[in-house]
Protein backbone atom coordinates (compact mmCIF):
# COMPACT_ATOMS: atom_id res chain seq x y z
CA UNK A 1 0.00 0.00 0.00
CA UNK A 2 1.38 3.42 -0.96
CA UNK A 3 2.09 6.22 1.53
CA UNK A 4 -0.77 8.23 0.05
CA UNK A 5 -3.10 5.37 0.92
CA UNK A 6 -1.79 5.01 4.47
CA UNK A 7 -1.62 8.76 5.06
CA UNK A 8 -4.18 10.72 3.03
CA UNK A 9 -2.33 13.99 3.59
CA UNK A 10 0.78 12.81 1.79
CA UNK A 11 1.55 14.96 -1.27
CA UNK A 12 3.97 12.46 -2.83
CA UNK A 13 7.76 12.15 -2.92
CA UNK A 14 9.67 14.16 -0.28
CA UNK A 15 13.34 15.14 0.31
CA UNK A 16 15.50 12.36 1.72
CA UNK A 17 16.86 14.41 4.63
CA UNK A 18 13.62 15.31 6.43
CA UNK A 19 13.71 12.18 8.62
CA UNK A 20 17.04 13.24 10.13
CA UNK A 21 15.70 16.74 10.68
CA UNK A 22 12.63 15.34 12.39
CA UNK A 23 14.76 13.16 14.67
CA UNK A 24 16.68 16.26 15.72
CA UNK A 25 13.39 18.01 16.50
CA UNK A 26 12.38 15.09 18.72
CA UNK A 27 15.70 15.23 20.55
CA UNK A 28 15.36 18.98 21.16
CA UNK A 29 11.81 18.56 22.38
CA UNK A 30 12.84 15.79 24.79
CA UNK A 31 15.82 17.78 26.07
CA UNK A 32 14.26 21.15 26.69
CA UNK A 33 10.58 21.28 25.76
CA UNK A 34 9.16 23.50 23.07
CA UNK A 35 10.27 26.93 24.29
CA UNK A 36 13.35 26.98 22.03
CA UNK A 37 11.33 25.99 18.97
CA UNK A 38 10.31 28.39 16.25
CA UNK A 39 6.57 28.47 15.57
CA UNK A 40 6.97 26.68 12.25
CA UNK A 41 8.97 23.91 13.94
CA UNK A 42 6.23 23.27 16.50
CA UNK A 43 3.64 23.07 13.73
CA UNK A 44 5.94 20.94 11.60
CA UNK A 45 6.41 18.42 14.41
CA UNK A 46 2.71 18.31 15.21
CA UNK A 47 1.76 17.68 11.59
CA UNK A 48 4.42 14.99 11.29
CA UNK A 49 2.65 12.83 13.88
CA UNK A 50 -0.08 12.14 11.34
CA UNK A 51 2.25 12.23 8.31
CA UNK A 52 5.41 10.37 9.39
CA UNK A 53 6.70 9.89 5.83
CA UNK A 54 6.17 13.42 4.58
CA UNK A 55 8.21 16.63 4.97
CA UNK A 56 5.74 18.88 6.80
CA UNK A 57 7.89 22.02 7.01
CA UNK A 58 6.46 23.62 3.82
CA UNK A 59 2.91 23.08 5.07
CA UNK A 60 3.75 24.51 8.51
CA UNK A 61 5.24 27.66 6.98
CA UNK A 62 2.31 28.01 4.58
CA UNK A 63 -0.14 27.83 7.49
CA UNK A 64 1.66 30.56 9.43
CA UNK A 65 1.79 32.78 6.36
CA UNK A 66 -1.89 32.24 5.56
CA UNK A 67 -3.23 32.83 9.08
CA UNK A 68 -0.67 35.26 10.49
CA UNK A 69 0.66 33.15 13.36
CA UNK A 70 -0.06 30.20 15.62
CA UNK A 71 -3.17 31.79 17.12
CA UNK A 72 -4.71 32.27 13.70
CA UNK A 73 -3.81 28.75 12.62
CA UNK A 74 -5.48 27.11 15.59
CA UNK A 75 -8.55 29.34 15.35
CA UNK A 76 -9.06 28.71 11.63
CA UNK A 77 -12.09 26.68 10.59
CA UNK A 78 -12.02 23.40 8.70
CA UNK A 79 -12.67 24.88 5.27
CA UNK A 80 -9.99 27.53 5.62
CA UNK A 81 -7.38 24.98 6.74
CA UNK A 82 -8.30 22.64 3.90
CA UNK A 83 -7.43 25.33 1.35
CA UNK A 84 -3.76 25.26 2.38
CA UNK A 85 -1.64 22.97 0.23
CA UNK A 86 -0.73 19.76 2.06
CA UNK A 87 -3.55 19.92 4.58
CA UNK A 88 -5.85 16.91 4.76
CA UNK A 89 -8.29 15.47 7.26
CA UNK A 90 -5.61 14.04 9.59
CA UNK A 91 -3.72 17.32 9.80
CA UNK A 92 -6.85 19.39 10.32
CA UNK A 93 -8.07 17.04 13.04
CA UNK A 94 -4.69 17.31 14.81
CA UNK A 95 -4.81 21.11 14.86
CA UNK A 96 -8.41 21.24 16.05
CA UNK A 97 -7.64 18.72 18.81
CA UNK A 98 -4.70 20.78 20.08
CA UNK A 99 -6.84 23.92 20.14
CA UNK A 100 -9.58 22.11 22.07
CA UNK A 101 -7.08 20.80 24.63
CA UNK A 102 -5.47 24.22 25.08
CA UNK A 103 -8.83 25.93 25.67
CA UNK A 104 -9.95 23.21 28.06
CA UNK A 105 -6.77 23.52 30.09
CA UNK A 106 -7.13 27.25 30.63
CA UNK A 107 -10.85 26.92 31.26
CA UNK A 108 -10.17 24.41 34.03
CA UNK A 109 -8.49 27.22 36.01
CA UNK A 110 -11.85 28.97 36.48
CA UNK A 111 -14.00 25.89 37.06
CA UNK A 112 -15.67 25.74 40.48
CA UNK A 113 -13.98 28.96 41.61
CA UNK A 114 -15.33 32.49 42.03
CA UNK A 115 -14.73 34.13 38.66
CA UNK A 116 -14.22 37.62 40.07
CA UNK A 117 -11.38 36.32 42.24
CA UNK A 118 -9.74 34.59 39.25
CA UNK A 119 -10.01 37.41 36.74
CA UNK A 120 -6.66 36.80 35.02
CA UNK A 121 -7.51 33.13 34.54
CA UNK A 122 -10.82 34.16 32.97
CA UNK A 123 -9.05 36.54 30.58
CA UNK A 124 -6.53 33.85 29.64
CA UNK A 125 -9.37 31.49 28.80
CA UNK A 126 -11.29 34.03 26.73
CA UNK A 127 -8.19 35.10 24.81
CA UNK A 128 -7.31 31.50 24.01
CA UNK A 129 -10.82 30.77 22.80
CA UNK A 130 -11.82 34.02 21.08
CA UNK A 131 -8.98 36.42 20.31
CA UNK A 132 -8.11 34.91 16.93
CA UNK A 133 -11.57 33.88 15.85
CA UNK A 134 -12.22 35.19 12.31
CA UNK A 135 -15.84 36.21 12.90
CA UNK A 136 -17.53 38.06 15.73
CA UNK A 137 -19.09 36.00 18.51
CA UNK A 138 -21.18 37.14 21.46
CA UNK A 139 -21.15 34.98 24.58
CA UNK A 140 -22.70 35.18 28.02
CA UNK A 141 -21.06 33.77 31.12
CA UNK A 142 -23.69 32.93 33.75
CA UNK A 143 -22.76 33.10 37.44
CA UNK A 144 -24.48 31.96 40.61
CA UNK A 145 -24.67 33.86 43.92
CA UNK A 146 -21.08 32.78 44.71
CA UNK A 147 -19.92 34.22 41.36
CA UNK A 148 -19.02 30.74 40.18
CA UNK A 149 -19.41 30.03 36.47
CA UNK A 150 -22.45 27.83 35.85
CA UNK A 151 -22.96 28.20 32.09
CA UNK A 152 -20.85 29.56 29.24
CA UNK A 153 -23.06 30.07 26.22
CA UNK A 154 -22.59 31.32 22.69
CA UNK A 155 -25.61 33.55 22.08
CA UNK A 156 -24.93 34.74 18.54
CA UNK A 157 -22.40 34.54 15.77
CA UNK A 158 -22.13 37.05 12.98
CA UNK A 159 -20.00 38.29 10.13
CA UNK A 160 -16.45 39.58 10.26
CA UNK A 161 -17.47 42.61 12.31
CA UNK A 162 -20.99 42.13 13.62
CA UNK A 163 -23.02 39.71 15.74
CA UNK A 164 -26.69 40.25 16.51
CA UNK A 165 -27.49 40.66 20.20
CA UNK A 166 -31.03 40.70 21.59
CA UNK A 167 -31.65 42.08 25.08
CA UNK A 168 -34.76 39.96 25.65
CA UNK A 169 -32.92 36.79 24.65
CA UNK A 170 -29.98 37.45 26.97
CA UNK A 171 -32.11 38.35 29.99
CA UNK A 172 -34.62 35.59 29.32
CA UNK A 173 -31.87 32.99 29.23
CA UNK A 174 -30.43 34.33 32.50
CA UNK A 175 -33.85 33.97 34.13
CA UNK A 176 -34.24 30.43 32.82
CA UNK A 177 -30.86 29.46 34.24
CA UNK A 178 -31.56 31.28 37.54
CA UNK A 179 -28.35 33.27 37.12
CA UNK A 180 -27.50 35.85 39.76
CA UNK A 181 -25.17 37.71 37.40
CA UNK A 182 -23.72 37.60 33.92
CA UNK A 183 -20.55 38.66 32.17
CA UNK A 184 -20.99 39.63 28.54
CA UNK A 185 -18.16 38.81 26.14
CA UNK A 186 -17.52 39.31 22.47
CA UNK A 187 -14.52 39.46 20.18
CA UNK A 188 -13.37 41.97 17.59
CA UNK A 189 -11.86 40.10 14.61
CA UNK A 190 -10.08 43.31 13.58
CA UNK A 191 -7.85 42.80 16.63
CA UNK A 192 -8.68 46.20 18.16
CA UNK A 193 -10.79 45.69 21.31
CA UNK A 194 -11.94 49.31 21.53
CA UNK A 195 -15.71 49.41 22.21
CA UNK A 196 -18.07 50.82 19.61
CA UNK A 197 -21.09 52.96 20.42
CA UNK A 198 -23.26 49.89 19.74
CA UNK A 199 -21.20 47.84 22.24
CA UNK A 200 -21.78 50.44 24.94
CA UNK A 201 -25.49 50.83 24.19
CA UNK A 202 -26.28 47.10 24.22
CA UNK A 203 -24.40 46.69 27.49
CA UNK A 204 -26.41 49.41 29.18
CA UNK A 205 -29.67 48.04 27.76
CA UNK A 206 -29.00 44.54 29.10
CA UNK A 207 -27.94 45.91 32.49
CA UNK A 208 -31.10 48.04 32.71
CA UNK A 209 -33.34 45.12 31.75
CA UNK A 210 -31.71 42.74 34.21
CA UNK A 211 -31.56 45.02 37.25
CA UNK A 212 -35.25 44.88 38.29
CA UNK A 213 -35.13 41.10 37.87
CA UNK A 214 -32.17 40.72 40.20
CA UNK A 215 -29.69 39.93 37.42
CA UNK A 216 -26.47 41.93 37.60
CA UNK A 217 -24.17 42.59 34.66
CA UNK A 218 -20.70 42.41 36.17
CA UNK A 219 -18.89 43.41 33.00
CA UNK A 220 -18.73 43.36 29.24
CA UNK A 221 -15.35 42.16 27.98
CA UNK A 222 -14.20 42.79 24.42
CA UNK A 223 -11.44 40.44 23.26
CA UNK A 224 -9.00 41.10 20.42
CA UNK A 225 -5.53 40.07 19.35
CA UNK A 226 -4.28 43.46 20.55
CA UNK A 227 -5.62 42.93 24.08
CA UNK A 228 -8.94 43.31 25.85
CA UNK A 229 -11.21 46.05 27.14
CA UNK A 230 -13.43 45.90 30.22
CA UNK A 231 -16.37 48.27 29.90
CA UNK A 232 -16.68 48.40 33.70
CA UNK A 233 -13.03 49.36 34.06
CA UNK A 234 -13.59 52.05 31.44
CA UNK A 235 -16.51 53.47 33.41
CA UNK A 236 -18.95 52.53 30.64
CA UNK A 237 -21.14 50.24 32.75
Amino acid sequence: MADADLFPDAPGDTPSDYLGHRARLRERLAAGGGEAFHDHELLEFLLSLGRPRVDTKPTAKALLKEFGGLGGVFAADHQSLARVAGMGELSIAALRAVQAVAVRLVKSRIADRPVLANWQALLDYLRADMAHHPIERFRVLHLNTRNTLTHDELMSEGTVDQAAVYVRKVVGRALALESAAVILVHNHPSGDPSPSRADIDITKAIAAAGKPLGIAVHDHLIIGTQGHVSLRAQGLL
